[in-house]
Formats: C-alpha cells, structure tokens, sequence
C-alpha cells in the first residue's frame, strides 16, 4: 500500500484557506448574477445575428 503523508492542522487549514479570503453571500451572488447577464446578452447577440441572415426558400 503506498504511504499517505499527514498533514499538521495548521497546514490543512492554510491550504483549506487558500490565498484568497472567502467570499460573502453577496460577493458571489454578483459574480453569479454578472455572468448570466454576460450569457444574456451573448444569446441576445447571436439570436439579432440570425435573425438577419436571409432564409433559404427550397
């Protein structure tokens, strides 16, 4: 069996943390929120683009 390798707390703890201190509900929220208005609007973009192409008659 191969050996797993302990950690002390605090390391666990630091590398649980990362660099980056957490984020609130608010925080995220936005980014959240932020993202899906950029997919509204790249859906609006293609959906205008479309819409002008000429149809094809068969």
């Amino acid at each position: 069996m191969t050996e797993t390798t302990k950690l002390s707390v605090e390391k666990a703890l630091e590398k649980l943390r990362g660099s980056e201190p957490p984020k609130s509900k608010k925080e995220r929220r936005d980014e959240k929120t932020d993202a899906l208005n950029e997919e509204i609007s790249r859906m609006r973009a293609q959906r205008l683009r479309l819409d002008r192409q000429p149809r094809k008659r068969d």
